[in-house]
């Protein structure tokens, strides 16, 4: 007799399973880490061009004028 000796095969085959999953998990989680923190650089510059193209449709509405959306757009540059 065998005895007790575990799952036999199954417990190598979840074991490589497992360590799949965590392979794969870590590289996701990574990539996340890096992206997130590229993303809020890139939030930045998006916020900024937003300001800009709310500068210009309400200029182009008429709701400023001219030396005033030029005063606002040195700052937003700035």
């Amino acid at each position: 007799m065998m005895g007790s000796w575990g799952m036999g095969g199954f417990g190598m085959i979840f074991m490589m399973i497992f360590w799949v999953l965590a392979i794969v998990g870590l590289v996701f989680l990574i990539k996340w880490l890096v992206q997130g923190t590229i993303g809020q650089k890139g939030k930045v510059d998006d916020n900024s061009s937003n300001a800009i193209d709310i500068l210009k449709k309400r200029y182009a509405s008429g709701e400023i004028d001219k030396a005033e959306f030029e005063s606002r757009k040195r700052d937003l540059a700035d």
